[in-house]
C-alpha cells in the first residue's frame, strides 16, 4: 500500500479505517486483494443501492460499450439519453402525477445542489437562502454555504455567506413548536434577515447523523414555503432512489418540492450521474447557463434505464426495503437493550439506519471492530457519534443477519453487556 500513502493526498479518508486494497465487488461483498471478502453495510455512501456489479445492468451495459455506443456526449441528443428520459418519466414521474422538467448538470450530487441554488436565485431575484442545522450538502462552496459540519465548512477558507440555518425537526427535542423562530424571523422586520429565495431541507439528513424529519414537519414546512413565496429544494442525492423505500424519499408526507436533487443511485451501477428536477413553471435557465463537460455520461443512462425497468415498475423493491428496515431497527433496538451503562438509540428511516451513542468515539470504535470482523461501516453526525447503516437495497435477509450480528459483537466488546 505503499504507492497510495507516497503519492495520494492527505485528503484520503475512507481508506485510512479500511486500510487494505480492494480488487472485486459482487452483491454486498467486496473482496481485496489477498482474497478476503468483506460483508459491504456502506453501499459507496448510498451510491450502490442496487449492489455492486448487478448483472441486470452491467450485461446493457457491456453490451453498449461493445457496439461502441456514445460515451461522452455533453449535452447532445443520443439515443441513450432519450431512452433514459423516456423511460423515467413513464417509470417514475408519471406513476407519482409528478410533473418535472429534468436538468442534467454535472454528474455530482454536488453540482446538483450548485445548480439548484443557482436556479432559485435566478427565479426569486434574491441572494439569500434557509438551510438546516445539521445538514450536509455537498463540498463545493455553494453546497458548503447550506452545510452544517464545522470542519468541512471550514475547508472552504473563504467566509461562507447568503444561508441562514434553521433548526431541523426536533432540534429543541419537542420543546419549541415548529418553525416558531423561522416564521417569526420572517414576519419581523427588525429580524435582518433578508428575504429568501429557497429553503433547501433533506427528508432524512444522512451525514448529519441519521436525523428524519417527521412526516408533519415537512408537510409544516412546505406549507410555509407555499405562504411566504419561497421555493423548496429536496435535496434527494442520498436518500433518493429508494433508499427510505419509496423512489422519492419525499413521498411519504405527500409533498410536491419545486426543484429536487438526485445522483449517487440514479446510475444504479455506481457510475456518476446527477439530475436537477424542476416544476416546468421554474425551468428558466438560458441555454450554457449552467453547465458542465461530463453530464453528459451516457453509459450512466444505459444503467439508470435499466435499473428502472428492474425495480421500480413495481412496489416490491419499496416494501421489501420498508421490511428490511423494520428487520434492522428491531435487531439494533435489541443490541440496545442487551447493553448496560451506555445511552443508545435507533434513527434513521427505511434502509438508511444508525446507532448514535452518548459516548464520545464509542460509534467509531465500533465500526473499526467490525471491520475486524470484514464488514464495512461508516459513522455519522457531527461528531462522528452514529453507527451508520446504507447496506445495498437487495442485501438478502441471510446478509443482513450475518452483519447484525457483527455489530452486535462489536457493540458487545467495545462497550460491554
Amino acid at each position: 500500500m505503499t504507492v497510495f500513502e507516497d503519492l495520494e493526498s492527505q485528503v484520503r479518508s475512507y481508506c485510512r479505517n479500511w486500510p487494505v486494497v480492494f480488487d472485486t465487488a459482487k452483491g454486498s461483498r467486496l473482496t481485496d486483494v489477498d482474497g478476503n471478502s468483506y460483508l459491504d453495510f456502506f453501499g459507496g455512501a448510498g451510491a450502490l443501492n442496487y449492489g455492486h456489479n448487478p448483472e441486470v445492468l452491467k450485461k446493457p451495459l457491456i453490451e453498449y460499450l461493445t457496439r461502441d455506443g456514445i460515451t461522452h456526449g455533453l449535452d447532445m441528443y443520443t439515443s441513450a439519453k432519450g431512452e433514459f428520459l423516456s423511460t423515467f418519466e413513464d417509470v417514475i414521474l408519471k406513476p407519482r402525477n409528478l410533473q418535472y422538467k429534468v436538468q442534467f448538470p454535472g454528474p455530482t450530487g454536488a453540482n446538483a445542489v450548485e445548480s439548484a441554488l443557482k436556479l432559485a436565485r435566478k427565479i426569486s431575484g434574491r441572494e439569500a437562502l434557509i438551510n438546516f442545522t445539521n445538514a450536509f450538502h455537498g463540498m463545493t462552496l455553494g453546497a458548503l454555504s447550506v452545510t452544517g459540519n464545522s470542519m468541512k465548512r471550514g475547508g472552504a477558507g473563504i467566509p461562507l455567506v447568503h444561508s441562514t440555518p434553521m433548526p431541523f425537526d426536533n432540534y429543541f427535542d419537542g420543546k419549541m413548536p415548529d418553525f416558531l423562530w423561522f416564521e417569526k424571523v420572517l414576519d419581523d422586520t427588525g429580524s435582518s434577515l433578508n428575504e429568501p429565495a429557497a429553503v433547501i431541507v433533506e427528508t432524512v439528513q444522512g451525514e448529519g447523523g441519521l436525523n428524519p424529519a417527521r412526516i408533519e414537519w415537512l408537510q409544516g414546512l412546505r406549507d410555509l414555503c407555499t405562504r411566504k413565496g419561497i421555493l423548496m429544494i429536496v435535496d434527494d442525492v442520498q436518500m433518493g432512489c429508494g433508499r427510505t423505500g419509496p423512489f422519492f424519499s419525499f413521498e411519504i408526507a405527500g409533498i410536491e418540492p419545486d426543484i429536487v436533487t438526485i445522483s449517487k443511485s440514479i446510475s444504479g451501477y455506481g457510475l456518476p450521474m446527477a439530475l436537477v428536477l424542476i416544476k416546468p413553471e421554474y425551468d428558466q435557465w438560458g441555454p450554457g447557463e449552467h453547465n458542465g463537460t461530463f453530464r453528459g455520461n451516457n453509459p450512466a443512462f444505459v444503467t439508470a434505464t435499466h435499473t428502472l425497468r428492474n425495480w421500480w415498475t413495481d412496489d416490491t423493491l419499496e416494501k421489501e426495503t420498508l421490511r428490511k428496515g423494520e428487520k434492522v431497527e428491531e435487531a439494533f433496538n435489541k443490541i440496545i437493550g442487551d447493553s448496560r451503562g451506555t445511552e443508545m438509540f435507533t434513527k434513521g428511516r427505511g434502509m438508511a439506519r444508525g446507532i448514535q451513542f452518548e459516548g464520545e468515539g464509542l460509534a467509531e470504535k465500533v465500526a473499526a471492530k467490525a471491520f475486524e470482523h470484514r464488514l464495512l461501516l461508516e459513522t455519522a453526525g457531527p461528531n462522528d457519534e452514529v453507527l451508520k447503516l446504507l447496506a445495498p437495497l437487495t442485501t438478502t435477509d441471510d446478509e443482513l443477519d450475518e452483519g447484525l450480528a457483527i455489530i452486535g459483537e462489536s457493540v458487545k466488546t467495545v462497550i460491554g453487556s
